[in-house]
């Protein structure tokens, strides 16, 4: 039973002398809401964490907080001492979610340099642009990026590490080899300021060049506290508090580390939570339901794309999926008919979602158990370091209810982009709100819902269409696994609605047009929809790359439906 409201419960969590109280501070002229009692830095995180307890397990590999840490230390004084690697210099890291990555992760931040986490998706072009954009001093690479980065223009100011090679480059040393022989070591001395930049996040740049998203240790530390803070008035509000685990908390990485859903929601969480990490080398439902089975993984954090596989195999799998707790969402929202799969195909897992950016650090609404399902279409309450407002095309803050694009500021936004002032001043409007470039609204109680992005707007003979609606119509249907609607170029009304659907093998496209005419207006029923017989191509992030299904359809132009 419900014996607090939600801002009652957050007001008494942060008030004066509690583990999360909130205090006004002035920092870099702007006025913020800071956790008093945060790590300073991610190196004092990673410090007070290192236990005994089991943290990265790899395939057959496994190491303690505590071994981590020692192996961080080692790195890090090689970094310092043979590469003269120094604060503020970029490392990039660009590989698989190997144990390697946290390694160098830990070791860069520890240290005061700026972790640059590349997308291991890149090709070589995009790959050189990132590391000269940066102005890296120093790459950590497993073979298949170190194959990229050797059909790139040499960069001779870059220092080259290589992560488990099949076939080491002349030149260029292996990081195993190296630690092999670094002495034991405590993490060097270096003083790190909260407000000092810890990471370079690279956005999906699915269109020209990607933008480097810099953030300081106060703005991710802000977000892991948040997450914290979340969890602890939702159970003060509700009255319901969870049972102790009969064994550690375990998280299954799913997504990749050089995404904020990834590094921060699974990685960087674990360690004040002493949660155990079970890396995949890739995304594959069966092997995770297996892993699952076998690490008794209590959270699984993933795009919707890949929850929904994981139900899928849960209702025909003979793997014991009941250690699972929470199905969290990120990336991408979910249609809401899947968070009520969640709650049918697990024993025990409620879903929890939530809205955030790279450029939030991940943070910025967040809604899970039988609140997200009795509001499956929403993205949740507003962070409690956070204010959000929708405004009009001309920047007038819009009332409850009503659409318009979504604004953001607070503790945990990023600085700016890296080297890319111009674009800064358009992104940050009355000083400190930043566009999202999301469409949305706010309701009467504060829960923010998602509409669209506004590039993704169809913009149908004058008639707005939100593609999210009509996904999560499409996804509504039995058959269908995965949907992407998106705008098809059409002379008469400008844009038509398109979409392309994976599913199983009896869908049928005309049974399918008829099942969204019962849920649709007439126009927003998708004119053009194609069905593909593998799932949805992705973008880095976990998004589906509708950029490339859109330009397939409307250069191929399927028949129309003639009633459509």
């Amino acid at each position: 039973m419900t014996t607090m409201t939600r801002d009652e419960a957050l007001e008494r969590l942060t008030g004066p002398g509690e583990t999360y109280e909130l205090a006004s501070r002035k920092i870099n002229d702007r006025k913020l809401k800071v956790f008093v009692n945060a790590p300073p830095s991610l190196r004092e995180l990673f410090a007070e964490a290192a236990s005994d307890a089991a943290f990265l397990v790899y395939e057959d590999e496994r190491l303690s907080f505590a071994e981590t840490q020692r192996q961080a230390a080692r790195l890090a004084h090689l970094m310092i001492e043979h590469y003269g690697i120094s604060k503020g210099d970029r490392v990039a890291i660009s590989m698989r979610n190997y144990p390697e990555w946290v390694l160098a992760f830990m070791a860069t931040t520890s240290i005061g340099a700026i972790a640059v986490a590349m997308n291991a998706l890149w090709s070589s072009e995009e790959m050189h642009y990132g590391l000269s954009d940066c102005g890296a001093r120093m790459l950590f690479a497993d073979q298949e990026r170190l194959d990229r980065l050797a059909q790139c223009p040499p960069l001779p100011d870059l220092d080259v590490i290589a992560v488990r090679p099949s076939r080491l480059p002349a030149g260029i040393p292996d990081l195993a080899a190296l630690l092999a022989v670094a002495r034991e070591s405590e993490m060097p001395d270096v003083a790190v300021d909260p407000d000092d930049p810890a990471t370079i996040f690279y956005t999906s740049g699915s269109t020209g060049h990607p933008k480097g998203v810099v953030s300081t240790h106060r703005n991710i530390l802000t977000a892991l506290m948040s997450w914290e803070l979340d969890v602890a008035a939702n159970a003060l509000a509700t009255g319901v508090t969870a049972a102790p685990l009969a064994q550690q908390p375990a998280s299954l990485l799913a997504v990749p580390l050089f995404h904020a859903t990834g590094s921060h929601a699974v990685y960087l969480q674990s360690y004040r939570a002493q949660r155990k990490m079970v890396s995949m080398y890739r995304w594959d439902p069966e092997q995770a339901a297996a892993l699952i089975e076998r690490e008794r993984i209590t959270s699984v954090t993933a795009p919707a794309a890949m929850t929904g596989d994981l139900i899928r195999v849960a209702r025909v799998t003979g793997h014991d999926l009941s250690s699972l707790l929470t199905v969290g969402g990120g990336g991408a929202p979910r249609a809401p008919e899947q968070v009520r799969q969640i709650e049918s195909a697990f024993h025990k897992a409620l879903p929890n979602t939530g809205w955030g950016m790279t450029e939030t650090n991940a943070i910025g609404t967040g809604i899970g158990g039988l609140d997200y399902l009795a509001h499956p279409a929403s993205s949740g309450r507003c962070s409690a370091v956070l204010e959000l407002r929708v405004v009009d095309e001309q920047g007038r803050v819009l009332p409850a209810g009503e659409r318009g694009e979504l604004l953001i500021r607070g503790t945990s936004m990023f600085q700016g982009y890296w080297n890319r002032p111009e674009v800064n001043a358009e992104v940050f409007v009355d000083g400190d709100w930043f566009r999202t470039g999301d469409v949305a609204y706010l309701d009467a109680e504060g829960y923010l819902y998602i509409v669209d992005r506004i590039k993704d707007l169809i913009i149908r003979g004058g008639e707005n269409i939100g593609c999210g609606q009509v996904e999560a119509a499409l996804l509504m249907h039995p058959d269908v696994h995965e949907a992407a609607v998106y705008a098809v170029p059409d002379e008469r009304l400008g844009e038509e609605v398109g979409a392309t659907v994976y599913g199983s093998e009896d869908l049928d496209v005309d049974a399918l047009r008829a099942f969204l005419h019962e849920h649709l207006a007439r126009f927003e029923v998708p004119r053009y929809i194609q069905l593909s017989s593998a799932p949805l191509p992705r973008t880095a992030s976990g998004k589906i790359f509708k950029r490339q299904l859109r330009d397939g359809v409307a250069a191929s132009r399927p028949p129309a439906a003639a009633d459509a």
